[in-house]
């Protein structure tokens, strides 16, 4: 599952922090940051799905 996850942040970086952590302020920041530029988003979807356990934040 993990897999899929890393696939689809080269695609859609946004929602896969909403599957991920919920609409809270990661994913205020990754969709600031794919809008900007689309790069910075993936990392930080990256990082928020190689960080994350599978729960959702409650910022």
């Amino acid at each position: 599952m993990l897999y899929i996850f890393l696939a689809i942040c080269f695609v859609l970086p946004p929602c896969v922090v909403a599957i991920r952590r919920g609409f809270g302020l990661d994913f205020g920041v990754n969709l600031l940051l794919t809008l900007l530029l689309w790069v910075p988003g993936a990392i930080h979807a990256f990082a928020v799905v190689l960080k994350s356990d599978g729960t959702k934040s409650i910022a």
